[in-house]
């Protein structure tokens, strides 16, 4: 006979995910707007048809894009825009940062030999004046995917000679050698993200380092072989205000041209925890103070991302230089 006693009976009931835990809403009660986020936080939902046939045509190539890949929060604004940025050399990184969502592998697939073809097929059916690339890291490569890139940047100019192009790359461990054959191209943009603070650097990053990255920044800038160099910073994870200001001067000093600064938003569960709702007077005072201190060009605010308008920041950066 069966001891029923033997068996647990108790109902089951799955356990709720857990969400996210935010910090304060800076508006307070009184604002009569108090929610999880703060409403400079919230965006209107654009039209589905332009943003339909941008995935429709990303899937037909078999691209990856950053903004997929790494959910960002301007997805369906740059999709119903008709803009998108490659993420190339595969879908997994060899890194995992404390707040990238991009799948990590120690060993990837190796790179696809189409993948500058059908870029360049994505390009011309999106109607792309400036093209924006960027790359997972591929520390397993033995240029560091160096070559790859070059490939891709041949193939646009090939095709589309009137196309800018905007890399956005990895450190590539520091390899002068990688960072030389891209240069050779001479891109329009080069863009390397500092991401984050001296102090935060070895929580938010993984195997790259602050003077690393600088040093990258600054190399490129003393060959003259892009027309502007660019990075861009995280804020909400903990920095002060006088952290963001000394980070800043660090840029400056590399000779750089633009900085992008945005709110950090985790991407999932297991990512970094949002520490700080910056507000807008903080962003419009961060670029006022990189002003100050000689940085040419300034892009700051919560939806601000590194490539996030980077056609329009582009055409600004020549119109001004052109000025000068």
């Amino acid at each position: 006979m069966v001891d029923l006693q033997a068996f647990d009976t108790t109902p089951k009931v799955k356990k709720a995910p857990k969400l996210n835990k935010l910090p304060p809403n800076p508006e307070g009660e009184e604002s009569g707007t108090l929610g999880r986020f703060p409403k400079w936080l919230h965006r209107k939902l654009p039209p589905g048809k332009v943003l339909e046939s941008t995935q429709e045509t990303l899937k037909k190539h078999r691209l990856h894009t950053v903004c997929e890949e790494a959910k960002c929060p301007n997805q369906m604004e740059c999709f119903s825009n008709r803009t998108a940025t490659f993420l190339v050399l595969g879908s997994a990184c060899t890194r995992s940062c404390g707040f990238c969502d991009i799948d990590f592998a120690k060993h990837p697939a190796p790179p696809e030999a189409d993948e500058p073809e059908r870029i360049a097929a994505t390009v011309a059916e999106l109607g792309l004046k400036h093209v924006v690339i960027t790359m997972v890291a591929r520390d397993d490569l033995p240029d560091k995917g160096a070559a790859h890139l070059v490939e891709i940047m041949q193939r646009v100019r090939n095709d589309h000679p009137t196309c800018t192009i905007e890399l956005l790359t990895s450190d590539f461990l520091g390899d002068h050698r990688a960072l030389d054959l891209i240069l050779e191209e001479e891109p329009e943009v080069f863009n390397h993200n500092l991401e984050t603070t001296r102090s935060l650097t070895p929580r938010v990053r993984h195997t790259a380092t602050y003077e690393r990255s600088l040093e990258v920044l600054s190399y490129v800038k003393a060959s003259k072989k892009a027309h502007f160099v660019k990075s861009g910073l995280m804020v909400g994870l903990g920095e002060t205000s006088s952290d963001v200001e000394e980070t800043l001067s660090d840029l400056q000093q590399t000779g750089l041209d633009i900085v992008t600064i945005g709110q950090y938003l985790q991407a999932s569960e297991k990512k970094l925890r949002v520490k700080e709702f910056v507000t807008p007077a903080q962003f419009e005072a961060y670029e006022k103070y990189g002003h100050q201190i000689g940085i040419p060009h300034m892009y700051c605010g919560p939806f601000v991302r590194s490539s996030y308008n980077a056609d329009l920041l582009t055409q600004i950066a020549y119109r001004k230089n052109n000025h000068e």
